[in-house]
C-alpha cells in the first residue's frame, strides 16, 4: 500500500483522519495501562529478586510508553484546534470491534505476557516492516475500507501503519494549505491549545502553521515508530528490548510468570453475550472496577475541558491539567489494585482489571459551572474510595480526591463565577505577592536591627553556602557565641546584596531607610544543582512557610528537614546529574508571578506557575506551569517524577530528628 492510496481532499476528510488518529492513540495508551497494572511487585508473588528487578524495569518503560501516548494524543488535538474543529478525547469500547480501525489492528485489553509484548511490537512497527501479529492475536477476517473520493461525506480509510496515516495527514494539510493558504487552513485561536508547560506533558506544543504541524507529526512518529532513523527510545525499540529480556529470562525458568492471573477484556455485565468478555462476577471486585472506571471517564472529561476552546485564565487551564494529573494517579492505584481481586468463580483463580468504559456523555462541560460540577463527581468517587478503603488498600485515594475536589470548587469561586464573554478581562496578569517578610523578636540573636535595616537569619532552611561569611564577614561574624550579626558595619546596599546571594532564603532583610524591598524575580527560575538540591528563585508560596523568594528544596530524599535541603546529600553520596537533556519547549507567555510548590505526601514536588526549569550552569531543560519534580532521589527521569516513590516507599515525614539550627561556619 503506498501513501498515495490515502487522499485527504478537504478539512472535513482531514478532521475525520485526525480523530481516527486521536482514537487510536487513546486505545493503545489505556491498553498500555492495563498490561503495565499486571506486573507483579514483590518476590512474595513468586518471582526472584532478579526477575523482579527486569519487572520493575517494564513497569517504567510502559509507563513513560503510555504517557507518551497520553502526549500524542494531546498533540492530535492540537491539530485539531488549530484547524478549527473540536477536541476528540472518545474512543470506542474494548475489544474494539472489527472494523472500526484497518484489519490488522487489534485493540484489546491483555495482561503483560509475551504475546502482548509481540502485539505492542506491532502495533507501533515502523512503515515498511513486515511483521506478524503476538501469538493469541488472531487476525480471523479482512474488511478492507475502501476509499470513496466520489462522495462528500469522509469515509474511512485503510493503513498499513500508524507512520502511513500521519504521514498522509501532513500531505493533507500540506496540500490544503497550497489550495487555500496557511492562514485559512490553520484558523484556530492558541487558547484552544495546551503547551508543556501548562498541562506539564514534555514535548507537548501548540501547533500555528504547517511548520509546527511537521514537528507535531515527526514528534508521533519518530516517539512511536523510531523511524525513519533508528531511536533507542521508540516505543518499537522499547518494546523489542523488553521482548528480549523476557525471552532471556524465560529461558533461564520456563515457570517464570511476570503478570498475576489477571483476565483479558473485563466487564461489568455482557447484555450482548459477547464471548471475547470477561465478566466480573465478585462484588467487592466489581465496586473497585466501578470505582476505576468512573475515575476514568472523569479523567477524561476534566482532560476535555483542558482543550476548552473558551480563552481562559491561564491559572484555570493549569488547575484543570493538574486535576487530570491527580485523576490519572488515583485511577492507576484503583486499576492496580483490581488486578489483586478474584473475578468470581466463572474464572477461577483469576483476577479482574479495568475495563475503561467510557460513557457517551464524557465531552466538555459549560465552562462557567465545569469546575463546579467536577468538584461534585471528585467528592462523590472520594466517598466511595473512602469507603472501600476499609476493605482494599487503594494508597490513600479517597484522601488525595478530597482535595482535589476542594481545589476544584476554589477554582470554581476564583475564575467561573466571574468568567465573562470579554476576553480582555480573563488575561490579566497574576498578582504579585508582598516581599517575604518575617516576625521580629529582639532578643533573637538571629535578628538583628539599626535604623536603617533589619537583618534576618533562618537556620533551618540554612545549607551553609557560605556567600554571607565570605561576602559579608564584618556582617556575619562566624564561630561566636552570642550575637553574631552585625549590619551597622555595612551599607543597607551590601546587606542586601549578600541576601540576594543567599541561593537557600535564609537570609532575608527589611529595609527602613527608604529603600526598595526585595523585588519579586522577573523569570522564575529553578537550577538543578549536580548532585544536590533544587535551587529555586521565584515568588514561591509554600505551604505553612510564607512567601519567600528562594528556596533549596530536597531531592536526594534523605533530608531531615523535608522539603528543605539540609545537605544530607553529601552524606549519602547522592548522584544526580546537574545537566540533564533539554527538553523543546515553547517559551511561556508569562515568566513571573506566584509558584506555589505543594510537596505531595510520600511523593512529589508538585509545581504550579510559571517557572524555568534550568541545569547548573544555567541552560534551560523545560518550562512549564505545572509539573511534578521527583524529590524521592529514585526517579529515571529526573528531575521529573515517574512514581519511583510508590515502588521504592518514599516516605516525605522526616525519618529522624532534624538538624538543630545552625549557623554559618567560618
Amino acid at each position: 500500500m503506498s501513501l498515495g492510496d490515502i487522499v485527504i481532499q478537504d478539512r472535513e476528510e482531514l478532521f475525520f483522519l485526525l480523530c481516527e488518529a486521536a482514537e487510536f492513540e487513546h486505545a493503545v495508551m489505556c491498553s498500555y495501562l492495563y498490561a503495565m497494572w499486571t506486573l507483579k511487585r514483590d518476590v512474595s508473588e513468586g518471582v526472584t529478586a532478579e526477575e523482579l528487578t527486569a519487572i520493575d524495569g517494564w513497569r517504567r518503560s510502559l509507563r513513560q510508553v503510555a504517557l507518551e501516548e497520553m502526549l500524542h494524543l494531546s498533540l492530535v488535538n492540537n491539530l485539531l484546534a488549530a484547524t478549527g474543529a473540536s477536541p476528540h478525547l472518545w474512543r470506542p469500547p474494548f475489544p474494539v470491534a472489527s472494523g472500526w480501525f484497518p484489519s490488522d489492528v487489534i485493540m484489546r485489553l491483555s495482561p503483560f505476557e509475551k504475546g502482548t509484548i509481540d502485539h505492542f511490537l506491532f502495533i507501533e512497527r515502523p512503515e515498511g516492516i513486515d511483521m506478524s501479529d503476538g501469538a493469541g492475536f488472531d487476525h480471523p477476517s479482512r474488511h478492507p475500507r475502501v476509499a470513496r473520493p466520489d462522495l462528500l461525506s469522509p469515509t474511512p480509510r485503510d493503513y498499513a501503519s500508524q507512520g502511513q496515516l500521519y504521514h498522509a495527514i501532513i500531505q493533507g494539510l500540506a496540500r490544503l494549505v497550497e489550495q487555500h493558504g496557511e492562514a485559512k487552513v490553520f484558523v484556530g485561536h492558541g487558547e484552544a491549545q495546551v503547551g508543556a508547560a501548562e498541562f506539564g506533558l514534555p514535548g507537548l506544543f501548540k501547533v500555528n502553521n504547517l511548520a509546527d504541524a511537521r514537528r507535531a507529526i515527526e514528534e508521533i512518529v519518530t516517539q512511536g515508530e523510531g523511524a525513519p532513523a533508528h531511536n533507542e527510545t521508540s516505543h518499537y525499540a522499547r518494546f523489542a528490548a523488553i521482548g528480549r529480556e523476557y525471552d532471556r529470562l524465560k529461558e533461564a525458568r520456563p515457570d517464570f510468570r511476570p503478570a498475576r492471573p489477571v483476565v483479558e477484556n473485563p466487564a461489568l455485565d455482557n447484555p450482548r453475550e459477547r464471548q471475547e468478555l470477561s465478566v466480573i462476577c465478585d462484588p467487592l471486585t466489581s465496586k473497585v472496577i466501578d470505582l476505576g472506571n468512573a475515575l476514568y471517564a472523569l479523567m477524561m472529561r476534566t482532560f476535555a475541558q483542558v482543550f476548552s476552546p473558551a480563552p481562559l485564565p491561564r491559572e484555570l487551564r493549569v488547575g484543570l491539567s493538574l486535576t487530570t494529573t491527580e485523576l490519572m494517579y488515583a485511577m492507576s492505584a484503583v486499576g492496580e489494585a483490581a488486578t489483586r481481586l478474584p473475578v468470581g468463580p466463572a474464572h477461577a483463580g483469576k483476577t479482574g482489571g479495568l475495563t475503561f468504559a467510557l460513557p457517551m456523555s464524557s465531552g466538555q462541560l459549560v465552562q462557567r459551572c465545569a469546575a463546579q460540577i467536577l468538584s461534585e463527581r471528585v467528592a462523590e468517587l472520594a466517598g466511595a474510595a473512602t469507603k472501600l478503603e476499609e476493605t482494599v488498600p487503594l494508597m490513600g485515594a479517597g484522601k488525595r480526591l478530597e482535595a482535589v475536589a476542594a481545589r476544584l470548587a476554589d477554582l470554581h469561586v476564583q475564575f467561573e463565577e466571574h468568567l465573562t464573554t470579554a476576553t480582555e478581562a480573563l488575561v490579566q496578569p497574576k498578582a504579585r505577592l508582598p516581599a517575604a517578610t518575617t516576625a521580629s523578636a529582639t532578643d533573637d540573636p538571629n535578628i538583628a536591627r539599626t535604623t536603617k535595616v533589619t537583618l534576618r537569619f533562618n537556620g533551618q532552611r540554612c545549607i551553609h553556602s557560605r556567600h554571607c561569611v565570605l561576602g559579608a564577614p564584618s556582617v556575619f561574624l562566624a564561630n561566636v557565641k552570642g550575637p553574631w550579626l552585625h549590619p551597622e558595619s555595612v551599607s543597607v546596599e551590601e546587606c542586601a546584596a549578600v541576601a540576594h546571594n543567599c541561593p537557600s532564603g535564609a537570609i532575608t532583610y527589611e529595609r527602613h531607610d527608604g529603600g526598595p524591598q526585595e523585588e519579586p524575580p522577573k523569570v522564575n527560575v529553578l537550577h538543578i544543582r549536580e548532585n544536590g538540591p533544587y535551587a529555586v528563585h521565584a515568588t514561591i508560596a509554600l505551604g505553612g512557610q510564607g512567601n519567600m523568594f528562594r528556596a533549596t528544596l530536597c531531592r536526594c530524599g534523605k533530608s531531615r528537614n523535608k522539603p528543605f535541603c539540609d545537605n544530607t546529600h553529601r552524606d549519602e553520596g547522592f548522584a544526580a546529574t546537574g545537566e540533564p537533556a533539554t527538553i523543546e519547549t515553547d517559551p511561556l507567555q508569562q515568566r513571573d508571578g506566584a509558584l506555589a510548590i505543594t510537596p505531595l505526601e510520600d511523593g512529589p514536588l508538585q509545581v504550579n506557575g510559571s517557572l524555568e526549569i534550568c541545569s547548573g550552569t544555567g541552560r534551560t531543560i523545560s518550562r512549564v506551569e505545572n509539573a511534578r519534580l521527583c524529590r524521592c532521589g529514585g526517579s529515571a527521569n529526573k528531575p521529573f517524577c515517574d512514581g519511583t516513590h510508590a515502588r521504592i516507599g518514599f516516605r516525605s515525614a522526616p525519618s529522624a530528628a532534624a538538624k538543630p539550627h545552625e549557623r554559618p561556619v567560618g
